[in-house]
């Protein structure tokens, strides 16, 4: 793949943010008489999400529904009767009745699924993360391109109302220049059979981190350990960019506490964001830190300012809905999706940089 397309994969999404809430607030009006007819492939833990909100819009009519477990096409048609149940995952890949596939199953079953959609002509939805490697991201991407068929990446959280509120925060100035992002994402399980705590929860904080900070990180290290299963169950990522601004993400498998919390430190301003909260999910607090040169060679004359705290509004939409009815007017109206195979590709690459630097002990991985 040329040089090219890798730098352009590398960087963040650069549209602004009022522009991007404009596409998520279109409600497809300008092809009302058109239909998506989707197929979801994957009834386990996130399908059914996924099922009741693509039922949910006006401009999508779900086709069917697969899974390999009898037991999961029995809750869907007792939640969706009337919907097509199957567990052959090609009747709906090959099906000319179906526009677009929902890929909704475990990482190392996606390439294979959304490579078959797109070659039978299909857009596709996939699950997080992307894909295993790189370099089955890099030729879905291709594919996409060469057939004009839609990739997005379920980044939901992009799509909640704190996150959109965050990038609204940052666009405007209103933090001044980003010094980090510190993340935390810990939990009593859910174990994983197929892949290592990495690779199960950091993709939500990377896919945040880099529409957050938007632009090319330079290194990875990351540390942790396995004490369970062989897989690792607490695993602490660093991530380094230009300008020395750091991010940092925790996610651990093993805590005794569900912590959901970002802080996003800035040269004006402070940000936390605490998922968990019901209310006030994002405080915004006018403290910071100056440094300026004494009379002497060694003195600096440090200031702490400390003033108002903030509490700014969240929309409570639910993202996954924001998500796919923009999934659907993406393919509406011919839109290339933020979240695509690209934003996709750059999660993956720092889940592979973390991945070597875990398997070697916090080794420096350059990007």
């Amino acid at each position: 793949m040329a040089t090219e397309t890798h730098s352009i994969r590398s960087l963040g999404p650069f549209a602004t943010a009022s522009g991007m809430y404009e596409n998520l607030k279109c409600h497809v009006r300008s092809n009302q008489s058109n239909l998506v007819r989707v197929g979801v492939i994957g009834y386990g833990y996130w399908g059914p999400n996924v099922v009741r909100n693509l039922h949910s819009l006006e401009n999508c009519q779900i086709v069917a529904i697969c899974d390999q477990n009898p037991a999961s096409l029995r809750r869907a048609s007792q939640g969706f009767p009337g919907i097509e149940l199957t567990t052959g995952a090609s009747e709906l890949l090959t099906s000319p009745q179906i526009d677009a596939i929902a890929v909704v199953t475990p990482v190392w079953t996606h390439f294979e699924l959304a490579k078959s959609a797109l070659q039978n002509g299909k857009h596709v939805f996939v699950e997080k993360p992307f894909t295993s490697t790189l370099g089955q991201a890099d030729e879905l991407i291709e594919l996409a391109e060469r057939k004009r068929l839609k990739i997005m990446v379920d980044h939901t959280f992009l799509f909640s109302g704190a996150v959109r509120k965050i990038r609204e925060l940052v666009d405007n100035g209103a933090l001044g220049e980003l010094y980090y992002f510190d993340s935390t994402r810990v939990n009593l399980g859910l174990f994983q059979h197929d892949v290592n705590v990495v690779w199960d929860l950091a993709p939500h904080d990377l896919s945040i981190m880099d529409y957050i900070i938007r632009a090319k990180p330079e290194a990875v290290v990351a540390t942790g350990g396995r004490h369970l299963n062989g897989l690792a169950d607490v695993a602490f990522i660093t991530v380094y960019f230009p300008n020395n601004v750091v991010a940092h993400i925790n996610v651990n498998w093993l805590s005794p506490v569900k912590v959901r919390t970002t802080l996003i430190g800035g040269e004006k301003k402070m940000l936390v964001w605490n998922d968990v909260e019901p209310d006030e999910k994002i405080k915004v607090y006018d403290k910071g830190v100056q440094i300026s040169n004494g009379k002497g060679v060694y003195e600096l004359l440090v200031s702490y300012r400390s003033g108002d705290i903030w509490a700014p509004k969240v929309e409570q939409t639910e993202a996954l809905k924001v998500e796919l009815e923009y999934f659907i007017d993406c393919i509406l109206n011919d839109r290339t999706p933020f979240n695509d195979g690209a934003a996709g590709w750059r999660v993956v690459k720092v889940l592979e940089a973390a991945d070597q630097s875990l398997k070697e002990r916090g080794r420096i991985i350059t990007l």
